[in-house]
């Protein structure tokens, strides 16, 4: 079991940046691949990047790629998620997720344990 809690979220000026933390507990933190995913009013949650076990590896989906940074620390139990050059339409709840078995997870059935969420808002 892996419990995982964001945090960072608030408002924030079309073009300003925010740093999203998920600071986890309970299991071995080095045995997960970690992703990020958001959900827009009215939308489906979607993907947004993920980092594998040793956090030498991401990979992102395009709407944010070059914009978007994920990082972690293992010795921390930490994973965050760098905003930069953010859009309204960035503006969602951002959830992380912790996967125990998929190689390179990026669906939402890839993931066994999400976190509350926490709310991001860009004004334009």
């Amino acid at each position: 079991q892996v419990q995982l809690v964001e945090s960072g979220g608030g408002l924030v000026q079309a073009g300003g940046s925010l740093r999203l933390s998920c600071a986890a507990s309970g299991r071995t933190f080095s045995w997960y691949s970690m992703g990020w995913f958001r959900q827009a009013p009215g939308k489906e949650r979607e993907f947004v990047g993920r980092i594998d076990r040793s956090g030498g590896s991401t990979y992102y989906a395009e709407s944010v790629k070059g914009r978007f940074t994920i990082s972690r620390d293992n010795a921390k139990n930490m994973v965050w998620l760098q905003m930069n050059s953010l859009k309204s339409e960035d503006t969602a709840v951002y959830y992380c997720a912790a996967s125990a078995s998929a190689l390179y997870p990026v669906v939402m059935t890839d993931y066994d344990y999400w976190g509350q969420g926490t709310q991001v808002t860009v004004s334009s």
